[in-house]
């Protein structure tokens, strides 16, 4: 029998990304998104949700400017938690980009799997501060709704009439990267014929912020917001927390191509791996990073020598980036010094369960436009830190393939390939 050229080389249905919504501290939309990554634009501020003035940490990467109305009305906005309208308006955006119309024909055809890390943190100090000012019978009754971390699969599908195989993952700062790992899977096995998948989170709220500084896990640069999230940069001092939204349509690949969608690049392979080492620091000999990567290159059958671009992890924590650093010198040895590597969470900052979602976005556009966005506030390299980054400046290449890492607490690792078509 001959080959299909919509079948991978173990006979799975090949999986293509022909949507994507972003929504972050540089930018409301994908193109937006895009052009300030380009300009070397921070996303970094004093917090404004909250009076931060007694917190070590004061600074964050808010979203300005969203608007929830554009894509639902108001009594729905009330019930929902922000993490939950970020959700939204990214999937209307890839979904919208993508040009797949849902309809009676394919809608057990489509699915859905949105994550978040956290959930409805806001919602939750929030109505806890009502409990106690004004008792439990001015709870409302949206409230457990309107924050469990699934709500986003359950609303989109309810709004887009997408009724596939619905799911949502929670792997902490790698949940959306598993979410849309998981998602080509579901398509790959012929579960469905697309997946809208990624992730969303919302917790710039005084228990978030205050809990992750109590871990001294946050910069703590407050009066100079804008150069406080460094990867790799010697002088490091923690991540900074953002927020919002990445998103992506996913297609089997023959389906994309009859009705002649744009497609951004094809989700080759995927990885997961656990640490089985520490709650939230990963292993110093970088095992669990390393060996998702190992995973995700033999899933898509692809040589490390073929691997041009990754877009790391990269936090700016100072063991996360020499560790992660660490890891792809195992996986890719003599390879490692000509891999172009960056951290767009030096402009974002890290957006925990949304930020796989995020950088699968920018790594499929990354891929389509032949350019590598750079690491920004790069300035003292760190011994330990030996690799190329991609300083301060993005670099046109032409990308064939490319990887994209994520690493959450527990030591959950994901680890998605995308590749030109």
């Amino acid at each position: 029998m001959a080959s299909s050229p919509y079948l991978d080389g173990r006979g799975r249905r090949r999986v293509v990304v022909t949507g994507v919504g972003l929504l972050s501290p540089v930018g409301l939309t994908a193109p937006e998104n895009w052009q300030s990554l380009l300009a070397g634009k921070s996303g970094i501020g004093p917090i404004t949700r909250f009076d931060a003035k007694d917190f070590a940490c004061r600074i964050a990467g808010e979203v300005k400017g969203f608007d929830p109305g554009g894509f639902l009305d108001k009594k729905e906005i009330k019930k929902f938690d922000t993490f939950i309208h970020y959700a939204v308006g990214a999937a209307s955006e890839a979904l919208a980009d993508s040009g797949l119309a849902i309809t009676e024909e394919n809608a057990e055809r489509v699915g859905i799997c949105i994550g978040s890390g956290i959930g409805g943190l806001p919602l939750i100090e929030e109505t806890h501060r009502t409990l106690i000012e004004k008792g439990p019978r001015r709870i409302s009754p949206f409230f457990i709704p309107g924050l469990i971390a699934n709500m986003p699969s359950g609303l989109i599908s309810i709004l887009t009439g997408a009724k596939g195989p619905n799911s949502a993952t929670v792997t902490a700062c790698a949940t959306s990267a598993h979410a849309i790992g998981d998602a080509a899977n579901v398509i790959r096995r012929g579960d469905a014929d697309a997946m809208i998948a990624g992730g969303t989170e919302s917790v710039i709220t005084p228990l978030a912020v205050g809990g992750f500084a109590a871990m001294r896990a946050l910069s703590t640069r407050n009066d100079d917001p804008e150069r406080a999230s460094r990867p790799w940069d010697k002088d490091r001092d923690g991540f900074v927390l953002g927020e919002g939204a990445g998103i992506l349509v996913l297609e089997e690949m023959g389906g994309a191509v009859a009705r002649g969608a744009t497609i951004y690049a094809e989700v080759a392979g995927y990885g997961m791996s656990g640490d089985a080492y520490h709650i939230s620091a990963p292993s110093e000999d970088g095992d669990g990073p390393s060996r998702v990567m190992k995973n995700t290159l033999k899933d898509a059958a692809v040589d490390p020598s073929e691997i041009q671009y990754i877009n790391a992890h990269g936090t700016s924590t100072g063991a996360g980036d020499r560790i992660e650093t660490i890891a792809v010198k195992k996986v890719f040895g003599a390879h490692a010094p000509k891999l172009a590597i960056s951290s767009t969470k030096s402009m974002t900052g890290h957006l925990l369960g949304a930020a796989g979602g995020l950088e699968a976005g920018i790594t499929a556009l990354a891929i389509r436009h032949g350019v590598i966005p750079a690491t920004i506030n790069y300035t003292t390299p760190d011994p330990d830190c030996d690799l190329d980054y991609t300083p301060n400046t993005p670099r046109e290449m032409k990308l064939t393939v490319a990887m994209s890492n994520s690493c959450g607490f527990g030591g959950t690792n994901a680890c998605l390939l995308l590749r030109s078509v």
